[in-house]
C-alpha cells in the first residue's frame, strides 16, 4: 500500500460505515431481523479486519442464535439467510438506494462483505464549495454503458452527514478514473465497466424453451442433450439456490436446485403454434429435514396460464414430499394475442416458486408420446422416434445388457435395463392413455449367470394402484431368455395430481423393465371456430 493509500484508508472506512448506517436506518430489515443481524455481524468483522473469522458456523452461533452444537451439514440457515440478504440488498439498490455511490455486496459463495463504488469524474471544486455544516457533494453511480463523457457529480442526501473534508478527499481519490472501484478488504482492485447484457431479448418468439428459474448465468445440458438456459422473461420474485441438494424422483437434480420465489410472472415469446408445457417444482425450504421445517400446507400457491388459474393451492409437499421432484404437464398451450405465453405465480400461505419451465412443440388435442428407455442417454430407433433416457423413476438401478435380443424391432432398445422395486411417476394432463412396457429376460435362463427359467423372476405391475399384471414372468411370456416381449394397457387415467404412476413390485426376485411408452388416447378433433 502506498503512502497516499494509507492516508485515504480512514476516508474509505468512513464512507463504508456511513453506507452501513444508511441501510440499517432505511427500514428494509424491519420484518427481517435475521438479515439485519447477519449484515451487522459480517460488516463488523470486516471493519475489525477479521474477515478470516467470517465462517458459516460463527455466523450461525454469534449472529443467528444457533446453539454451539450447530451442524452446518444438517442446518442450512446461514446459506438461506445469506441468499435472502443478497436479494434484499439488490432490491434496495434498485430502489431506495439507487443513487448511492457506494454499495454493499455479499458475493455468492462467500459471506465477507465487499464495498463497491461506481463513480464519475468530480465536478469543479467551486461547485462543491459549501460550508462544513452542508452535506458534501458525492459522486453518482456511473452508467454501465459508457459512450460519452460521464455526467458531473450530483449532490445526494443520505441518513448520515458527511463533511466537506470527506467529499473533497473522495473526489481526489477517484478523480483519476471513471472505473468501478471494488473495496475488498485492505486492497483496491479496479475494473472497467462492460456493456449491459440483456438475456432473453429476442427479435421473434422461440418454438421451444428450457429455462432454469433462479439461475442467474450459464447453461446446463441434461442427459437428453437439452440445453437449459439461465432465468429470463420474468417480472418480480427473488432467486434462491439450494446448492448440491439431493432431489428424490429425478436423475437431473440440477434442474431443481435453483428457483424463483415470491409473487412473479413470466412473459415468454413464442412462435405461433401449439405447445406442451411442463412446470418443475421441488420443495427444498419447507418440510422435514429442510431449514424452515413444517410439512403439508406449509406452502400453498396458485399458477395461472394466460390469465386462467390452472393450479389451485398447489402443495408440493402434499403431492410428493420434501426435496422431491414434482412435475406438472399441460397440453394445448398457445401464446396469447401478443405472441407471448403469460405465466403468473401467486402465493396463498407462503410465496410461490418455480424451479424450471419447459415448453416444447405439441399436437392439438394430444400429448406427444412419452418414450423412456432404461439407458443413460437418449436413443433414436429405426423409425426415427426418440426415446428419452431413464427418467421419472424412483427405486432400482440401471445395468447394461450386451447379449443380443431376438425381436422384430430394435434390439438396442433392450440393451439397457432397470431392475429393483420400481416406480415411475410420469406427469401427464387429464385424459386417457395407453401404456406399453417392454421387457427381455437377460439374467435368468439357460446360459445366464443366474440360471433358472420359468418362475425365477415374477412381479406385479400396477398403474395408479390398478393391477395390470399379477406375478408377471418375462421368461415365460417371451418364451425364453433374450427374447423381446411387451404388453399394452389402454384407457389409463392419471391421478388428481396429474401423475400416471407405473409400479413394478417384486414377487420373486427383482422386477425389471427395458422401456416404457405412454400414448395419449384422447380425441384429437380440432374445435371448429
Amino acid at each position: 500500500m502506498t503512502h497516499s493509500d494509507v492516508g485515504l484508508e480512514p476516508v474509505k472506512r468512513a464512507l463504508e460505515k456511513s453506507e452501513l448506517e444508511a441501510i440499517l436506518a432505511s427500514g428494509i430489515f424491519d420484518r427481517a431481523p435475521n438479515l439485519e443481524h447477519l449484515l451487522t455481524y459480517v460488516c463488523g468483522k470486516y471493519f475489525a479486519g477479521a474477515t478470516n473469522e467470517i465462517k458459516e458456523y460463527s455466523i450461525a452461533v454469534d449472529a443467528l442464535g444457533r446453539p454451539p452444537d450447530f451442524d452446518q451439514k444438517r442446518d442450512s440457515i446461514v446459506r438461506v439467510e445469506a441468499h435472502r440478504l443478497r436479494k434484499r440488498l439488490r432490491d434496495y439498490y434498485e430502489g431506495e438506494g439507487a443513487l448511492h455511490s457506494i454499495r454493499i455486496e455479499i458475493p455468492p459463495g462467500q459471506y465477507a462483505p465487499r464495498f463497491v463504488m461506481q463513480v464519475a469524474p468530480p465536478a469543479p471544486l467551486e461547485a462543491a464549495a459549501v460550508s462544513e455544516s452542508t452535506e458534501a457533494a458525492l459522486p453518482e453511480p456511473m452508467p454501465e454503458v459508457v459512450e460519452a463523457a460521464p455526467p458531473a457529480l450530483v449532490a445526494r442526501r443520505s441518513g448520515s452527514h458527511r463533511t466537506l473534508l470527506i467529499g473533497i478527499a473522495v473526489a481526489i481519490l477517484l478523480s483519476t478514473s471513471a472505473a468501478a472501484i471494488y473495496y475488498a478488504g485492505p486492497g483496491v482492485s479496479v475494473r472497467q465497466p462492460g456493456p449491459v447484457s440483456m438475456p432473453g431479448v429476442t427479435a421473434s418468439g422461440k418454438d421451444q424453451v428450457f429455462l432454469l428459474a433462479g439461475l442467474e448465468s450459464g447453461q446446463y445440458a441434461d442427459r437428453s442433450g437439452r440445453v437449459w438456459e439461465s432465468d429470463r422473461y420474468f417480472q418480480g420474485g427473488s432467486v434462491f439456490d439450494s446448492g448440491d441438494r439431493p432431489i428424490l424422483g429425478t436423475r437431473e437434480p440440477r434442474i431443481f436446485q435453483t428457483r424463483r420465489e415470491g409473487d412473479f410472472s413470466y412473459d415468454i415469446p413464442l412462435a405461433p403454434g401449439v405447445y406442451e408445457l411442463r412446470l418443475y417444482f421441488a420443495e427444498t425450504l419447507y418440510g422435514e429435514n429442510n431449514a424452515a421445517g413444517g410439512g403439508e400446507t406449509a406452502r400453498l400457491f396458485n399458477v395461472f396460464i394466460n390469465g386462467t388459474r390452472v393450479l389451485h393451492d398447489l402443495d408440493v409437499i402434499g403431492e410428493v414430499g420434501a426435496s422431491a421432484a414434482d412435475i406438472r404437464a399441460f397440453k394445448d398451450i398457445v401464446p396469447a394475442a401478443d405472441g407471448k405465453l403469460h405465466l403468473r405465480f401467486e402465493k396463498d400461505t407462503n410465496p410461490a416458486f418455480i424451479n424450471a419451465i419447459e415448453i416444447t412443440p405439441g399436437t392439438y388435442g394430444k400429448l406427444r408420446p412419452v418414450r423412456i428407455v432404461s439407458r443413460d442417454h437418449a436413443y433414436t430407433d429405426s423409425q426415427g422416434r426418440t426415446w428419452q433416457p431413464d427418467r421419472y423413476v424412483q427405486g432400482g438401478q440401471l445395468v447394461v445388457r450386451t447379449q443380443p435380443v431376438a425381436t422384430n424391432g430394435d434390439g438396442e432398445l433392450f440393451h439397457g435395463e432397470r431392475f429393483g422395486n420400481l416406480r415411475y411417476v410420469i406427469p401427464v394432463p387429464p385424459g386417457r392413455y395407453g401404456v406399453t412396457l417392454y421387457f427381455a429376460e437377460a439374467w435368468f435362463g439357460p446360459g445366464t449367470p443366474a440360471g433358472g427359467g420359468v418362475g425365477s423372476r415374477t412381479f406385479d405391475v400396477l398403474a395408479n394402484g390398478l393391477l395390470l399384471r399379477r406375478a408377471y414372468d418375462v421368461f415365460k411370456e417371451a418364451g425364453g431368455n433374450h427374447r423381446a416381449v411387451s404388453f399394452t394397457s389402454h384407457g389409463l387415467e392419471p391421478d388428481a395430481q396429474g401423475k400416471l404412476e407405473i409400479s413394478l413390485h417384486p414377487v420373486r426376485n427383482y422386477a425389471c423393465v427395458n422401456a416404457i411408452e405412454v400414448v395419449d388416447e384422447s380425441s384429437s378433433e380440432v374445435p371448429q371456430s
